[in-house]
């Protein structure tokens, strides 16, 4: 993807030279060598795009067929002229603006059991960001099962205006962590509300960088 540089944007090397500072040099190399594959750009997905990005994140694979809703403006990372765009054209652009030298993949298209494999085999880490239990489910089983070296972060419940603490990170197998808190559920009525689902999205993007430079629980 090509990059449209205005003058005071800052070199490659001085915005790493800030997050070695931040984050440390030997973590930093591993987050900036690392590829992480972001199954579903909504309320999660994006929220775990940008935090990663601004982590200084190698390389992201961006996946979704849908196209930013003016119902999405208020959880997504999502701009209101963005509108009617197609998500994974959206948010490649505003990863572009907050990190100019992320590399990005895009495939506008449904993850399906027929192309998920693919589509995320060049992953090290896949993070699963899906709205819809069935999609969840078939992801879950597919890399656990197809793909047992990969590390899988999902999420399962971040509705509501519960307490913020109940949104937690649970290490459920070695390679499979589970983010929220386990019991919401949008279809209860409770809706979705923009801080806690971004909680949630922050304990996926966390825990990514944790496994990436060995935190591990």
């Amino acid at each position: 993807m090509s990059l449209n540089l205005s003058n005071n944007i800052p070199s490659e090397e001085e915005m790493l030279c800030v997050l070695r500072q931040r984050h440390g040099e030997a973590r930093q190399e591993k987050i900036s060598a690392a590829t992480v594959a972001v199954c579903g750009l909504g309320g999660l997905g994006s929220n775990i795009a940008v935090s990663l990005a601004r982590a200084g994140i190698g390389k992201l694979i961006l996946i979704d067929f849908d196209r930013v809703d003016v119902s999405n403006l208020h959880r997504q990372q999502y701009k209101a002229s963005q509108v009617g765009i197609s998500k994974t054209e959206a948010l490649a652009e505003n990863l572009q603006e907050i990190a100019p030298y992320l590399t990005l993949e895009t495939h506008n298209i449904r993850v399906t059991e027929l192309n998920a494999l693919s589509l995320i085999q060049p992953a090290d880490i896949i993070c699963e960001a899906f709205d819809n239990a069935a999609a969840k489910a078939m992801l879950t089983n597919m890399v656990l099962t197809k793909m047992p070296e990969k590390y899988l972060v999902a999420a399962s419940g971040m509705a509501g205006f519960g307490s913020a603490n109940e949104i937690r990170t649970r290490r459920v197998s070695e390679r499979f962590y589970l983010c929220g808190d386990g019991v919401s559920d949008v279809e209860d009525g409770i809706g979705l509300v923009s801080s806690r689902v971004m909680l949630c999205a922050a304990h996926q993007a966390h825990t990514v960088l944790r496994i990436l430079t060995g935190e591990v629980e």
